[in-house]
């Protein structure tokens, strides 16, 4: 094993105060169950899962409530023990209605896991692992929410050689990962010795920050001696932990326009996704809750917590307890999470965490000017795009130059530029607006 401390990073970015220190040393602490669970079936990229459960039902804590409607899609578990109230529309993220379950826990139960036919990892074969994962209704647990088992399926035209755990967790506030890597080491390891075999790689690499000097040690300490494996410690900058910059960061491989890590023969997954692998195959159990990070200025507990997938976001923020100004919640951290319209959606699978600040601290109070032609957008883009340009287009509704000429869809919404604008136009959003649009055209046909 070998430390990669040298690593020249990446280009342009930016450098956000991290305000982790609150949270990163607070142990993981198990969340309650909420009277009602609220379960959507469409919690990932791609088809919901199907329900295969009915209204009345009474089932037990990790069963499987729904399961995969196709190939990109996976199972959905019951986060409790409990009776299935009805199925119906629930309230999702994006802030409209999507089919769902209302699971009312058992008051008196134990809340014990099902467990299923373990995926036995010295008997199994890469396609019986990568279905078992689908089956344990494994996504990205890293605000992505991509189905894994898609990812560790790739064309024979794309060999891939290195398996990278995204353990940098470069979003301010947030400290997951942090904790999950410290202490979950056992399942980071478990899973990445069935991700190899799963993607029949060689060797792997976990990214993780300077500022995880803790993390870099303990996994390097209990790093077992068979499991060919790095641990590559980069210098702090944000958004580090993007699929892109991190490849060119510890690989110094960089995607094509247009492409993914497969192109560059590398398969990147988050750190948290991979010990939920670990944690759960052996078990034969599915995914019913994640560790989230509550944190922010309007927080009065702040910390780390295993909560179940469905807990109402309202009844999660009552229980830590928020200031009575109360004025923003960001799913996700403040550069590319999403400020929340509602207090009524559940947490899942791809709910890295909640940031929530004070009324004077919220960000719809900032003034929008007209662009300066500063340039900071353009130096800190860490994909070399023009963003003041493409915000110009955007304003003008011209999307299909956008995507055509400047490479709109190469864009994975970070936030460098809205941050560096001191004219704090919203590109971002502009840009989140464009895609939606072009989206829909090509959809239309």
């Amino acid at each position: 094993m070998r430390s990669t401390t040298d690593s020249a990073g990446f280009a342009h970015g930016v450098h956000p105060p991290m305000h982790k220190d609150e949270t990163a040393g607070a142990p993981i602490r198990q969340f309650p169950f909420a009277p009602v669970m609220v379960v959507p079936l469409a919690q990932h990229f791609g088809r919901p899962s199907r329900a295969i459960v009915r209204e009345g039902q009474e089932v037990q804590r990790g069963q499987c409530l729904a399961e995969a409607d196709g190939e990109v899609s996976v199972a959905t578990h019951a986060p409790a023990s409990g009776v299935v109230q009805r199925i119906d529309l629930v309230p999702g993220i994006a802030g409209r209605m999507v089919p769902g379950i209302y699971l009312k826990p058992f008051p008196g139960s134990t809340q014990e896991v099902a467990a299923g036919p373990a995926c036995d990892l010295d008997t199994a074969s890469p396609e019986e692992i990568i279905a078992a994962i689908q089956r344990a209704g494994i996504v990205g647990l890293g605000g992505a929410a991509f189905p894994t088992h898609v990812k560790l399926r790739f064309p024979p035209d794309k060999p891939v050689d290195t398996l990278v755990i995204n353990g940098v967790e470069c979003e301010p506030y947030l400290t997951t990962d942090h904790r999950v890597m410290l202490e979950q080491r056992d399942d980071v390891f478990t899973g990445i010795r069935y991700l190899m075999k799963a993607t029949g790689v060689a060797r792997a690499i976990v990214g993780v920050e300077a500022n995880k000097a803790d993390v870099a040690r303990a996994l390097a300490d209990a790093l077992p001696a068979d499991l060919p494996v790095e641990i590559g410690v980069l210098p702090v900058k944000y958004p580090q932990g993007a699929e892109k910059m991190l490849l060119k960061a510890l690989l110094d491989r960089e995607v094509p326009s247009g492409g993914l890590p497969l192109d560059v023969g590398a398969v990147v997954v988050n750190v948290a996704t991979t010990a939920e692998i670990g944690r759960l195959l052996p078990r034969g159990q599915g995914i019913q809750e994640r560790v989230i990070t509550i944190t922010g200025p309007a927080v009065k507990k702040k910390g780390n917590y295993r909560i179940p997938i469905g807990t109402p976001l309202r009844f999660a923020l009552e229980y830590v307890g928020v200031e009575d100004d109360l004025g923003q919640v960001f799913l996700g951290g403040p550069m590319m999470g999403q400020s929340l319209p509602s207090l009524d959606i559940p947490i899942t699978k791809g709910t890295s965490g909640f940031v929530a600040f004070r009324r004077d601290q919220a960000l719809q109070q900032r003034t929008e000017y007209p662009c300066i032609n500063c340039g900071y957008c353009v130096d800190a883009c860490p994909l070399f795009l023009n963003p003041a340009r493409l915000g110009l287009l955007a304003q003008n509704r011209r999307f299909a130059d956008m995507a055509a000429d400047y490479h709109l869809m190469d864009c994975f919404e970070c936030g460098s530029c809205s941050y560096v604008c001191p004219a704090h136009i919203p590109l971002v959003q502009r840009f989140r607006g464009a895609k939606s649009f072009l989206r829909k055209v090509e959809a239309a046909g």
